[in-house]
C-alpha cells in the first residue's frame, strides 16, 4: 500500500480554510514570519481544533506531517522581497553572495 500524499491544498481544505492556489499563498504571507521559537500549532490564528489537528499531524507523524512540515516551515521563514530602492539582502548576507555563487 502507498502511502497519501497531501498537497497544501488539501491541508487548508482539511483545516476549514479557503484551499485555492491564491487563498493558500494570501494566508502564508499574511500571517508570515511566525517567531523561531513558536511551535506551529502555538500560533494565534488557529481555532482549537486547527491547533489539535496539526499537534496530532505532528506527533503521530501521520499522513499530513509532511506537508503540515511544509507549512511550519514556509510559515517561520519569510522570503525577503525585494522592494524599489531597497536592497533585498542584508548588508551581512550581501559579503558572502560572491562565496555562495562560487565566484
Amino acid at each position: 500500500m502507498e502511502p497519501i500524499v497531501h498537497s497544501m491544498n488539501t491541508l487548508f481544505r482539511q483545516l476549514g480554510l479557503p484551499d485555492d492556489d491564491k487563498d493558500v499563498e494570501h494566508f502564508i504571507n499574511s500571517h508570515q514570519p511566525l517567531p523561531r521559537e513558536m511551535p506551529l500549532p502555538d500560533a494565534a490564528f488557529w481555532s482549537p481544533a486547527q491547533a489539535e489537528f496539526l499537534r496530532e499531524a505532528i506527533s503521530d507523524d501521520a499522513d499530513w506531517a509532511e506537508v503540515v512540515d511544509e507549512l511550519d516551515t514556509r510559515l517561520h521563514n519569510s522570503p525577503r522581497h525585494a522592494r524599489p530602492g531597497q536592497p533585498w539582502l542584508s548588508k551581512q548576507s550581501s559579503s558572502y553572495l560572491p562565496e555562495m555563487c562560487g565566484y
